[in-house]
């Protein structure tokens, strides 16, 4: 790992940072553009285009995901920062990270059920699984996503 990582350090950490800027950057898009301008929409007709909206982001987003996940193991293990004196900011990190990518499985999940609630014309239920995408979930990833990038900056110092 420690030769791959050597040979490859730029590409690496550059795969790795333009993955957690896709993710992070792809939701403040959503939450703070797209989102007020499906606002605009009314009733079945917003919570379709959001339906729609939401499954793109992620279709974009998990192969970044997975992406981010795979070079941070290259780098914590090719750095051993496990076992260096960043492993503190290492675990803050991957903790990070981790609750982030279940928050995302957990959007995944909603929306997909919401989207065959309005397949069914069920639109009171597909607001019940739409809404605390936006107002809670995203806002809780973008958050835990701009600290989780700060302390990959200090991880390179």
């Amino acid at each position: 790992m420690e030769l791959i990582f050597a040979q490859y350090q730029s590409i690496i950490v550059f795969l790795h940072v333009i993955s957690a800027v896709v993710w992070v950057g792809g939701m403040i898009a959503i939450r703070f553009s797209a989102h007020y301008a499906l606002a605009q929409l009314e009733g079945p007709q917003r919570l379709a285009r959001t339906a729609h909206m939401l499954n793109n982001l992620f279709k974009i987003v998990v192969p970044f995901v997975l992406l981010l996940l795979l070079t941070a193991l290259i780098m914590a293990l090719a750095m051993d920062l496990h076992q260096s004196e960043l492993k503190v900011l290492t675990f803050a990190k991957e903790g990070i990270w981790s609750v982030m990518a279940l928050n995302l499985g957990m959007m995944i999940l909603r929306r997909n059920k919401a989207q065959r609630f309005i397949d069914a014309g069920d639109f009171a239920n597909a607001k019940s699984m739409l809404g605390p995408i936006g107002t809670l979930m995203v806002p809780i990833n973008i958050t835990l996503g701009v600290v989780a990038i700060f302390l990959g900056v200090l991880l390179r110092f």
